[in-house]
């Protein structure tokens, strides 16, 4: 699969890249709330996937956007604001992250890593400071499109597990912010496209024998063109991507649906010998049904 053989090949392009990562802050004027005196936390220990460590930051205070861009020749002109998950308490940075922007920049398209607050902040939804990012940084990147070549009506977001549930709220909450707004929240936060990668929470128990879409998803129809990649063995939330997949045609939004029967959940775009690994795949030629790249674009 071309997205398997890129990543195997960039080992290089992603140290180099690393290396030259400058983080523009989201809120330069402050964060809402407060920044936490707490030292940001790095490790790669816990479960591997498909081999490979996994990087997991928490303690995140200062959120920030990480630009990743590709080659001026090769750029489509669209931009994909990235969202790792890790349950609202860490971010997987680099299988979620880093990787994803690598496998869009190939693409043509101009990425930027998220690195939204984390752990859950006290006394508010666990949601509800990372969306505020989310919001920040699709605003910054809206009205940033002439210094990023970008067009501001092909700027959407990709989330992977919690990072979906965020993304879906961008997608469903653009109309509603909680924080002081400055002169870039002008800006529309709105995406103009969605992509759910294993989403966690989309669904919320009303009873026994019943999901429902989780009450803070206000699925409108000007909820953005959504697409769902999702494995009937992510027992945990397979309901809830059905669910929201179910309220997305009820109010007439653009939806796809990719459903495999095994996989699990938290593979990223690395190949664990499933055939749900060949979702990048299935998303660039949804990308290229919608608009976000051109047929031209070079692989």
């Amino acid at each position: 699969m071309k997205h398997f053989i890129l990543l195997c090949v960039c080992v290089g392009y992603m140290q180099t890249a690393a290396a030259q990562d400058k983080p523009i802050k989201l809120f330069p004027e402050g964060v809402p709330g407060g920044a936490d005196t707490v030292a940001e936390k790095r490790n790669t220990d816990g479960n591997r996937v498909a081999g490979g460590n996994v990087l997991r930051i928490t303690n995140v205070s200062q959120p920030t956007i990480t630009v990743y861009q590709p080659p001026q020749e090769f750029a489509a002109g669209s931009a994909v604001i990235v969202c790792p998950g890790g349950g609202y308490d860490l971010l997987a940075y680099d299988l979620e992250g880093d990787e994803a922007c690598l496998w869009l920049n190939d693409l043509g398209i101009t990425a930027v890593l998220l690195k939204y607050r984390v752990p859950q902040r006290e006394g508010r939804p666990p949601y509800e400071a990372p969306l505020e990012d989310l919001q920040r940084a699709i605003s910054y990147v809206r009205a940033h499109r002439s210094s990023l070549n970008i067009d501001p009506e092909r700027i959407g977001v990709l989330g992977f597990s919690t990072g979906g549930h965020l993304a879906a709220l961008a997608a469903t909450q653009f109309d509603r912010r909680t924080y002081p707004l400055r002169a870039v929240d002008k800006a529309s936060c709105r995406p103009n496209f969605c992509l759910l990668v294993y989403p966690s929470h989309l669904g919320a128990r009303a009873t026994d024998s019943c999901l429902q879409t989780a009450p803070e998803l206000r699925v409108t129809k000007r909820t953005p063109p959504t697409m769902i990649v999702q494995t009937e063995d992510d027992k945990s939330f397979i309901d809830g991507s059905l669910s929201y997949y179910r309220a997305l045609k009820s109010a007439g939004v653009r939806a796809w649906l990719f459903l495999y029967s095994r996989g699990g959940h938290g593979y990223g775009l690395r190949d664990t010998g499933a055939m749900v690994n060949s979702w990048p795949d299935r998303a660039e030629d949804w990308f290229r049904e919608i608009g976000v790249i051109t047929a031209d674009t070079d692989d």
